[in-house]
């Protein structure tokens, strides 16, 4: 099956991995935190795009695909990506990290300290997205 990122049924399929990959739910058994991503237009994304992700303990408790950002006013983080530098990352193309410490992921909110002490977790975050991922728009 094939399921086109970004779209509903990519995030949809994403919440379903984090909640059934053992890995994930072990290596973020701690982090508390729920967050929006905003993917800034360019290449075939002709809009800005946000995602909201519930993650907590090791579970992803809700998603939600261009939510109404009043429904959830203080989420821990904000990350914001261009469409390209996410893809790339998706791709395996761009290391999280390595587009974190260079700002083409860019923390808007929340710690970056909380982020650096958690690695084992947002880099099994990012895994789970890339297995999930099975083509770009």
């Amino acid at each position: 099956m094939s399921v086109i990122f970004p779209s509903e049924e990519w995030l949809k399929g994403l919440e379903i991995k984090l909640n059934s990959d053992e890995k994930y739910r072990e290596l973020a058994k701690n982090w508390e935190g729920d967050l929006f991503f905003n993917i800034e237009p360019g290449g075939n994304l002709k809009e800005p795009l946000t995602f909201y992700l519930d993650l907590w303990h090791g579970a992803c408790r809700k998603v939600e695909y261009m939510p109404d950002a009043s429904a959830y006013p203080s989420p821990a983080f904000i990350l914001q990506a261009s469409y390209e530098n996410i893809t790339a990352v998706l791709l395996g193309k761009l290391n999280p990290m390595t587009a974190m410490m260079t700002m083409k992921l860019k923390v808007a909110k929340g710690n970056m300290g909380y982020m650096m002490r958690n690695v084992p977790t947002v880099l099994d975050f990012v895994r789970c997205a890339q297995e999930v991922t099975t083509e770009i728009l």
